[in-house]
């Protein structure tokens, strides 16, 4: 059963898409999942927000409104006149990238679509069976990763917040590599919000844990922004990584210590952990407020030159017009029926740009091998990751209802087979749905005859395209 209910991710699906019973039962207390009839209802609960992601959020948005003010009162009444010294997070304008660490079914990251905010939600598959299976068939950004020995797959300073509740990893440990790894993800004076029993239980360990957070989080400079408890006694503490490196050159001891040459390449690609701090780059700043920030230039990219400009430009120009009048007029793709999509070759993020106005997501890959420009998409508010597609990519089994891929499958079948790469994109596509290749005419013909094995249907558009829509045949039948 593939059919769409709605593009309303937090209501329902098929529970034959995902028949995985179990946090039905493990985590029907904190309303995660429940089951009805031939369905699986999200009520949007989680184990930090059993009454639902709703009001958790207006708690957190609160508490900074109410410090903000308080603290703004305070300076005027000393002589500071009228300061802003912590804006509000601004939900789809200030803010557009999150990075929801340990997102169980990604009820965080769902309502914050419904506020113009894309967020790369993120879990391992553990004993919560399914969890990213159960955010992309409800239609939100997710992804299989762990923070535990290797750099998760993102570039340095990528994301205007990071958020982790009750998410169940050690941030202070082995000499806190994993909360470096966030400050390296962490866009400079972006926030991290905390929630979890550290923050507001009593018990020794807890309080322990509470301590090491309190000296880490002091040793990279964090500020802690506030610390609050709703009305059930859950708590949450807020805090902002600074917007430059003048605090770590004032630090009385270098520990942990400024990133330099000698401690690798910065590239994340199956790189280990950091256990040093990433510099900011001085001449960065905050992106312009969203819809200009997409189509803004930035200068803090791997590569800073002219040609880059006038790429960008050509790349956005082209979408924009391909869009518009090839993919949506001759393309026999049902749109309304698309919800997530993959750019396998993502470049500038020309692609997704130009679906923006779409009820949609895209994941923006970019490919090892390729020009570095994840940092571009980051700071053009959409979001993405680094692959190589001689590998698995880390999602389950039919989990996207468009794959895209544009000039890609002429090095890439450098390194690995045609049949290899084909059965990788029919392992994610849905039944159903489509894929479309983009590419010289060589390339066209070595793919079409493979699809057609595995019984797509296909069609060539204007010489470039191919076009293919996958079946329901299974081996055998």
């Amino acid at each position: 059963l593939f059919e769409a209910i709605s593009f309303h991710f937090q209501i329902q699906i098929w529970y034959n898409n995902v028949p995985h019973p179990k946090l039905v039962e493990y985590k029907k207390d904190q309303n995660w999942v429940t089951k009805s009839g031939d369905y699986l209802v999200f009520p949007g609960g989680g184990t930090q927000f059993k009454t639902g992601v709703t009001r958790y959020i207006q708690f957190i948005e609160q508490t900074l409104r109410g410090l903000n003010t308080k603290a703004m009162l305070a300076l005027t009444l000393l002589g500071f006149g009228n300061l802003n010294i912590m804006p509000t997070i601004q939900w789809g304008t200030h803010t557009k990238t999150v990075l929801d660490v340990g997102c169980g079914v990604a009820s965080f990251g769902g309502y914050l679509l419904d506020r113009n905010v894309i967020t790369m939600s993120f879990a391992p598959k553990d004993e919560h069976e399914a969890q990213i299976q159960f955010a992309l068939e409800r239609g939100i950004p997710a992804f299989l990763a762990v923070i535990g020995t290797q750099k998760l797959p993102f570039p340095d300073e990528a994301f205007d917040v990071v958020h982790c509740a009750r998410c169940r990893v050690h941030w202070y440990a082995n000499g806190g590599k994993p909360l470096l790894e966030l400050n390296r993800v962490l866009r400079p004076g972006g926030y991290y919000i905390w929630s979890a029993t550290p923050v507001y239980r009593q018990e020794k360990r807890d309080q322990d844990d509470w301590n090491a957070m309190v000296k880490l989080t002091k040793s990279i400079c964090w500020r802690t922004v506030v610390k609050s408890e709703d009305s059930n006694g859950i708590g949450v503490v807020v805090y902002q990584k600074p917007a430059s490196n003048s605090c770590y050159l004032e630090r009385r001891t270098n520990e942990p210590p400024m990133c330099s040459k000698k401690d690798g390449p910065r590239f994340p690609w199956y790189a280990p952990l950091d256990t040093c701090i990433s510099s900011s780059i001085e001449k960065s700043s905050w992106p312009l407020p969203w819809p200009e920030r997409l189509n803004a230039r930035y200068l803090n990219v791997p590569d800073d030159s002219s040609s880059t400009d006038e790429k960008f430009d050509v790349d956005t120009k082209y979408w924009k017009h391909a869009i518009s009048e090839i993919y949506y007029n001759d393309f026999p793709v049902n749109w309304s029926s698309t919800r997530n999509v993959m750019d396998m070759n993502a470049g500038y993020g020309g692609f997704a740009a130009a679906l923006v106005d779409k009820p949609l997501w895209v994941m923006n890959v970019v490919p090892v091998g390729q020009p570095d420009t994840l940092p571009v998409i980051f700071n053009r508010g959409l979001i993405g990751v680094y692959h190589d597609w001689c590998e698995s990519f880390n999602t389950y089994p039919r989990t996207y209802d468009l794959l895209h891929m544009s000039y890609l499958l002429g090095s890439l079948t450098n390194r690995c087979d045609i049949m290899e790469v084909a059965a990788e994109i029919d392992r994610i596509l849905r039944p159903d749905r489509w894929f479309v290749l983009r590419d010289t005419t060589e390339m066209i013909k070595k793919m079409r005859p493979v699809l057609k094995s595995l019984h797509y249907e296909t069609v060539v558009v204007k010489q470039q395209f191919l076009v293919a829509k996958k079946g329901f045949w299974r081996s055998g039948k």
